[in-house]
């Protein structure tokens, strides 16, 4: 299961990049590269999004199944991996929420970028023409 989360944490980064990339300011000549770019990469990451809720199926399947550890009934090794258990869930679960809403952020900003630049050319449209 450890190639599943590294996959969906390299896919997260792969957004958080796009984002940051659209976002910085300065760099207008390379936009249009890093739109047409975002914009043929949304598709393939919309993936993201059943893989996300398959792993978080997951995540609530070893949480129903796990055995319970009372302070009485088990010894303290195995009360330490029933935490470090719990522990991973959470973490997995930040990392499905952080994937998800990397996707939403980067379809969001592609869109309002490509609008962006769609009204900058409707304004030079008529300046160009006086």
């Amino acid at each position: 299961m450890a190639l599943e989360w590294i996959v969906l944490g390299y896919a997260a980064g792969a957004e958080a990049i796009m984002l940051v990339l659209l976002t910085l300011p300065g760099i207008d000549p390379l936009r249009k590269g890093l739109i047409s770019v975002a914009r043929s990469l949304l598709k393939p990451f919309m993936s993201v999004v059943p893989f996300c809720l398959f792993l978080l199926m997951d995540i609530y399947w070893k949480y129903e199944t796990r055995p319970s550890c009372d302070s009485d009934s088990c010894s303290p090794s195995e009360h330490l991996r029933h935490q470090k258990s719990i522990m991973k869930s959470q973490r997995n679960a930040v990392l499905i929420a952080s994937a998800l809403l990397f996707y939403w952020l980067l379809y969001s900003v592609t869109s309002l970028v490509v609008k962006i630049e769609q009204l900058n050319k409707r304004v030079e449209k008529p300046k160009a023409q006086d």
